[in-house]
């Protein structure tokens, strides 16, 4: 049954990532990345508050597993994130290819930091 849940959570949050990513894109049109950045940022955030609120309260790992590795699993993405540096780095823009992969990686850490902190 876990099976079933992860795999709905993570269709959820995939569908979450899609719309939000439209809205971002729709509302600020640029060739910069930032719908995945906010996606990946505040998804570590949750993430991480999320990680935090199971030690803290003692919850089961059922809670981890399925809106962790269910929901945001479906709702981040690593991979368009980088695609997204490689595709700057293609277009000659190195700068900003460093800045948003370096610097995107950093935010993100910084935002589960914050979310474990938080929880």
């Amino acid at each position: 049954m876990i099976g079933l849940w992860l795999a709905l959570a993570g269709g959820v949050g995939a569908v979450a990532r899609f719309m939000l990513d439209g809205a971002v894109r729709r509302r600020w049109p640029t060739d910069f990345p930032f719908a995945t950045l906010l996606i990946n940022v505040t998804g570590s955030f949750a993430l991480g508050l999320l990680a935090g609120a199971v030690a803290a309260h003692h919850l089961g790992p059922e809670a981890l597993l399925i809106a962790g590795t269910g929901f945001l699993g479906g709702y981040t993405t690593f991979s368009t994130a980088s695609l997204e540096t490689v595709r700057l780095l293609h277009n000659r823009e190195p700068l900003r290819a460093v800045l948003y992969g370096i610097g995107g990686a950093g935010v993100c850490l910084l935002a589960a930091w914050a979310g474990i902190l938080l929880g």
